[in-house]
C-alpha cells in the first residue's frame, strides 16, 4: 500500500527542515551536555536535573523522527500554480455562510500546515473537502455533526507566495553551482591537455 503524501508549501518544507537541522546539530548536543554535567554530580537515582535532562532528550529524538517522517512522504506544491478561478491548495478563498449572513476566510493548506486560529484549514477537512475545485459564485454544503451548512464561494484569490520565489531562487543558485563547477572541470581539463601537448 502505498504511503500517504504530506502535502506542503515549499515554505514550510524548508521550516521543517531548518527544524529537524537545529534539533540536531544543536539542541541534541546542548541535551548531551545537561547530561553529562547531571552525572558529573553523582548519585543518579535521585537527581532531578539527570531526569529532566533524560526526558528532554526522549522527546527531541521523537520530534527528530516525527520530522523526518513528514519529509520522506513530502510533497511539495508551489503557490505561484494555484489556479485562480478555482479552489485549490494555496488558495485564499472567502466564503458566506448562507443562514447567518457571515464572510469567513480560509487558506487551503496541506494537513501539516493546519492553523485553525489563522484561517488555515486543510484540503481534507470537511470544508476543505467540499470547497477544493469549486469556483467563485458556487454554493456548496458542508456536512457537520450539528447538521448540514451552506456557504457560498465569494472570493477565490491567490496569494503572493514567497515559498515559490524562495524555490526559484534556491533553483538558480544550484543552477549556476553546477554551471560554475563544469566550467572548472573544462578548463583543469583544457589546462592539462595543453600542459600535455607543450610537454611532448
Amino acid at each position: 500500500m502505498e504511503e500517504k503524501k504530506n502535502l506542503m508549501s515549499y515554505e514550510k518544507l524548508r521550516e521543517l527542515e531548518a527544524e529537524r537541522d537545529e534539533r540536531k546539530e544543536v539542541i541534541r548536543a546542548e541535551i548531551a551536555q545537561k547530561i553529562k554535567e547531571a552525572r558529573e554530580q553523582g548519585d543518579l537515582s535521585e537527581n532531578a536535573e539527570y531526569d529532566a535532562a533524560k526526558d528532554e532528550q526522549r522527546e527531541n529524538e521523537l520530534r527528530i523522527e516525527e520530522i523526518e517522517a513528514i519529509l520522506k512522504n513530502a510533497e511539495v506544491y508551489l503557490e505561484e500554480d494555484v489556479a485562480k478561478d478555482a479552489v485549490g491548495l494555496g488558495s485564499m478563498v472567502t466564503l458566506l455562510d448562507i443562514e447567518y449572513n457571515e464572510e469567513v476566510v480560509y487558506k487551503i493548506v496541506g494537513s501539516t500546515e493546519v492553523d485553525s486560529l489563522n484561517g488555515k484549514i486543510s484540503n481534507e477537512s470537511p470544508v476543505g473537502k467540499a470547497i477544493v475545485g469549486a469556483k467563485k459564485g458556487a454554493t456548496i454544503e458542508v456536512d457537520t455533526p450539528a447538521g448540514p451548512i451552506k456557504y457560498k464561494i465569494v472570493k477565490v484569490e491567490k496569494p503572493a507566495s514567497k515559498g515559490a520565489k524562495a524555490a526559484k531562487t534556491t533553483k538558480k543558485a544550484e543552477e549556476k553551482t553546477e554551471t560554475k563547477a563544469a566550467s572548472k572541470t573544462a578548463s583543469k581539463t583544457t589546462k592539462k591537455t595543453t600542459s600535455k601537448k607543450a610537454s611532448k
